[in-house]
C-alpha cells in the first residue's frame, strides 16, 4: 500500500510531535481522509523522509508523531539548472512539474525578447509562489526529498551572466556544435537554456553566446517550449546522469 507523502516547512526530528501546517493537515485529513493512527510520510527538503503517525485529528488541526527518519538517495549525480523562458499558465506548470520529476536541481524563469507573458512585481511574486508549490507537489509525487530551487523571474541577460564559468552551458540548436555523444561532464554541472513560446531572438542568442552557451543538436525537428527543456533534460540525464 502506498503511503501518502506530504511536504512541510518545519524542522523534523524522530520522537517529535508537531501540529501540521493548515495546508498539510487539510491534504492529509480532508483530501486523503487519513484518521488517527494512520501513517504518512513527511519531507521538508533536507534529504530525508520522515515516517509519521497521526495522533490527533481535530476539526481544524492535526498532529503527528515522527517515528523514523530515512535518508533518500534518489538525487541524480548530475546537477542540472534549467533557464526557462516564461511560458503561459499550464505550459509553465507542466515544465516545472516534469523537470522536477526528471531530476533538475534549479529552475530560473527568464524574460526574453519574445516572452509573451508580462509580469509586474505583484504578479511575479504570486507566480513564484505558485511555481514553487508545483515543484513541491512534484517532489511529493516522485519521491524526491530535495526540493529544486525556483528563482524569481529575471532577464535572460542577468540569468546568463550568473551561470558559473565551469558549467556546461547548452541551448538547443539544430546546427549546434554539440551532439549528445560529444558532451562531457563539467565540474559546474549542466545549465540548459530554453526559449519562450516565441523562441530566442537574435539578440537573445547573442547574449547566450557571449555568456558561453553552446548549441546542442537534439534531432531535426523544432520542439515547443514545453517539450524542448524536458527532452533536453532527459537526454542529458541519459548521457551524463542517472537515466542510463
Amino acid at each position: 500500500m502506498r503511503v501518502t507523502r506530504c511536504h512541510v516547512e518545519n524542522p523534523l526530528a524522530v520522537g517529535q510531535t508537531l501540529s501540521l501546517p493548515e495546508e498539510a493537515a487539510n491534504h492529509l485529513v480532508r483530501v486523503m481522509r487519513l484518521r488517527e493512527g494512520d501513517g504518512c510520510v513527511l519531507f521538508n527538503g533536507d534529504g530525508h523522509d520522515y515516517r509519521a503517525t497521526l495522533v490527533v485529528v481535530g476539526k481544524r488541526d492535526a498532529q503527528v508523531r515522527i517515528d523514523a527518519a530515512l535518508a533518500v538517495a534518489n538525487e541524480s549525480p548530475l546537477h542540472i539548472t534549467l533557464l526557462q523562458g516564461i511560458a503561459r499558465g499550464e505550459k509553465m506548470d507542466l515544465i516545472l512539474q516534469k523537470a522536477t520529476e526528471l531530476g533538475v536541481n534549479a529552475i530560473v524563469p527568464v524574460n526574453a525578447e519574445r516572452t509573451e507573458v508580462k509580469l509586474d512585481a505583484a504578479r511575479a511574486e504570486k507566480r513564484l509562489a505558485h511555481w514553487t508549490s508545483v515543484v513541491v507537489s512534484a517532489c511529493g509525487q516522485s519521491g524526491r526529498a530535495r526540493v529544486p530551487s525556483v528563482a524569481a523571474p529575471q532577464s535572460l541577460l542577468d540569468a546568463a551572466r550568473q551561470v558559473p564559468a565551469e558549467a556546461l552551458k547548452l541551448t538547443l540548436d539544430p546546427l549546434g556544435e554539440h551532439r549528445l555523444s560529444t558532451l562531457q561532464p563539467a565540474p559546474g554541472g549542466v545549465v540548459i537554456a530554453i526559449g519562450p513560446e516565441g523562441g530566442w531572438s537574435p539578440r537573445d542568442r547573442q547574449a547566450l553566446a557571449e555568456a558561453g552557451f553552446q548549441g546542442l543538436q537534439l534531432g531535426p525537428r523544432i520542439l515547443r517550449t514545453e517539450t524542448a527543456g524536458l527532452a533536453a533534460i532527459a537526454a542529458v540525464q541519459a548521457r551524463l546522469g542517472d537515466l542510463g
